[in-house]
C-alpha cells in the first residue's frame, strides 16, 4: 500500500470520527437542537460509534485514525493489518498516517460546523460552549493532573490494542475491530471527567485549528494555552502503551 492510499484512507476514517464524534457533542450543548442537554453519557456513546464508523471505512489501513496509536504501534513494533494487508512499520507510512489523521480531523470539525451553522451562529450558547464541541477542556485546570489524566487514558486505549493484536502481529482483526469503539467509551464513561478524555492529538488539534478558522458569532478564543495537552499527553500515553505492550505481549 503506497503513501496517498494510506493518506486517504486515514482521512476517511478520521473525518468520519471527528464529524460525528463533534457532531455528538454539538448536538447535545448548542442551543435549540433536538438533543439538546442529553448528557455526558450520550457523548461518550456517540464518540464510541464514530469510532466504529471511522474504523469501518479506513479499514484497509489498520484505521489508526489517532496519532497516539500510530507512535504506539510505530513504538511498538507493530506493523498494521488492515484484514488485506499487512502494512510495514517505517518513517514514510508513519508520516502518511499521521497526516491522514491530523486532515481528516480538520475537515470532520469543519463538516460538524456546516451541519449546525445556524447553532452555531445562535447566540443561546456561550464561547466556551462553542468550543467544546471542537476540542477538549479541563473541568479543574491543572497542567500537571490534566496531562496526567490524558497520559493513562491513552495509555488504556493503546496498550488494549497491543493486547487485541498479539498473535504474530496479525492485528485484532475483524472482533478487535468491534472492540475498540467499546474500549474507548469506557475510557469516557470512567476516566473522562477530568479533561474530556482527548486521547487522540488529532481529535484535538485539527478541530481545535478550524474552531480558529471558521467563521462564526460569539466564537472566543481557541484556548491555545490548553492545547499542547491533549496532544502531548496523548502521544506520551500511546508510547507508553506501545513499548510497554510490546514488551508483555
Amino acid at each position: 500500500m503506497n503513501f496517498g492510499e494510506i493518506v486517504l484512507s486515514e482521512i476517511i476514517g478520521t473525518g468520519a470520527l471527528t464529524l460525528l464524534g463533534c457532531g455528538v457533542v454539538a448536538n447535545v450543548v448548542l442551543a435549540k437542537t433536538k438533543g439538546n442537554n442529553g448528557g455526558f453519557l450520550m457523548i461518550n456513546i456517540g464518540w464510541c460509534f464514530a469510532v466504529m464508523a471511522g474504523i469501518l471505512l479506513a479499514v484497509k489501513t489498520g484505521a489508526h485514525l489517532n496519532p497516539a496509536v500510530t507512535l504506539g504501534l510505530w513504538a511498538g513494533d507493530v506493523d498494521s493489518y488492515s484484514g488485506y494487508t499487512q502494512i510495514d512499520v517505517n518513517v514514510g507510512n508513519t508520516i502518511a498516517y499521521l497526516l491522514g489523521e491530523m486532515v481528516g480531523a480538520f475537515i470532520g470539525a469543519v463538516l460538524c460546523w456546516a451541519s449546525y451553522r445556524n447553532h452555531f451562529d445562535d447566540e443561546g450558547a456561550d464561547s466556551a460552549t462553542k468550543l467544546a464541541v471542537f476540542s477538549t477542556g479541563p473541568a479543574i485546570r491543572n497542567t500537571t493532573w490534566n496531562f496526567t489524566t490524558e497520559v493513562i487514558g491513552t495509555f488504556v486505549l493503546v496498550f488494549s490494542i497491543m493486547a487485541l493484536g498479539f498473535k504474530g502481529n496479525a492485528g485484532p482483526g475483524a472482533f478487535g475491530f468491534l472492540v475498540v469503539p467499546f474500549i474507548v467509551l469506557v475510557i469516557g464513561t470512567s476516566l473522562g471527567g477530568p479533561t474530556g478524555y482527548a486521547i487522540n492529538p488529532a481529535r484535538d488539534l485539527g478541530p481545535r485549528i478550524a474552531h480558529a478558522l471558521l467563521p462564526f458569532r460569539g466564537k472566543g478564543d481557541s484556548d491555545w494555552a490548553y492545547s499542547w495537552i491533549p496532544v502531548a499527553g496523548p502521544l506520551v500515553g500511546g508510547v507508553i502503551g506501545g513499548l510497554l505492550g510490546q514488551w508483555i505481549f
